[in-house]
């Protein structure tokens, strides 16, 4: 038939891997208060003219679906500026504290946005946030088991964070939310379509918590 992709013995896994290109320079461009830019000069192939492109030197950041023993997920709205909207999105935050462990991270993540700690993690998809233009490597993690945080321990949400609001959905209605177009925050999005492949298997598939992550910019 037009169109059909020729069958071969073994179904061809696709994978992204590391392309080491030649660094002629690289220069600090910005510094900003949470990331910087930079600019770097490189070749594509050893007789090749060089590039030149400015990207965001990123941390890193993780997010964390949270899911309760309904099956229902929890949301967080909250305003982002650069778009001028109230985004429905799951708990994230940037890798900053050096030498932290990614699922740590995650924890303190869940704990400070939504006052909640999990027994179960597992490891539900990693992206790049903006590859053009950002050296983002995001990974979300399935959150279960959740146990509620004592209000005496909980932290104190400021700025943007103090306006958070709670909201439990189905994971199908979550789902229908993505395609209908209603929700954009990436990695809600993400974590939503993931968790919703993921259950299908009972999620049994998942990689641990503790996965290799070799797309993290402290790993690459």
């Amino acid at each position: 038939m037009p169109g059909t992709p020729e069958t071969t013995p073994a179904a061809k896994q696709v994978s992204d891997a590391p392309s080491p290109r030649r660094l002629l320079s690289t220069e600090k461009v910005y510094e900003g208060r949470i990331w910087d830019v930079v600019s770097d000069s490189f070749q594509l192939q050893e007789t090749g003219e060089a590039l030149t492109r400015d990207y965001i030197d990123h941390p890193g950041a993780v997010a964390v679906l949270p899911m309760n023993a309904a099956g229902e997920i929890l949301l967080l709205k909250q305003y982002r500026h650069p778009v001028g909207m109230d985004l429905w999105e799951i708990p994230a935050g940037l890798l900053d504290i050096e030498g932290e462990d990614f699922v740590v991270g995650a924890a303190r993540e869940l704990a400070e946005e939504a006052d909640l700690a999990a027994g179960t993690w597992n490891v539900l998809a990693d992206f790049f946030n903006s590859p053009g233009s950002s050296s983002e490597a995001i990974r979300i993690y399935l959150a279960r088991d959740l146990l509620d945080i004592p209000h005496h321990e909980r932290h104190e949400r400021t700025d943007e964070e103090a306006e958070i609001e709670f909201h439990w959905i189905s994971l199908d209605d979550a789902v229908d939310s993505v395609l209908a177009g209603r929700l954009h925050n990436p990695s809600a999005v993400v974590g939503i379509l993931a968790a919703a492949a993921a259950r299908a298997s009972g999620f049994e598939g998942l990689r641990p918590a503790d996965a290799p992550w070799p797309a993290h910019p402290s790993q690459r």
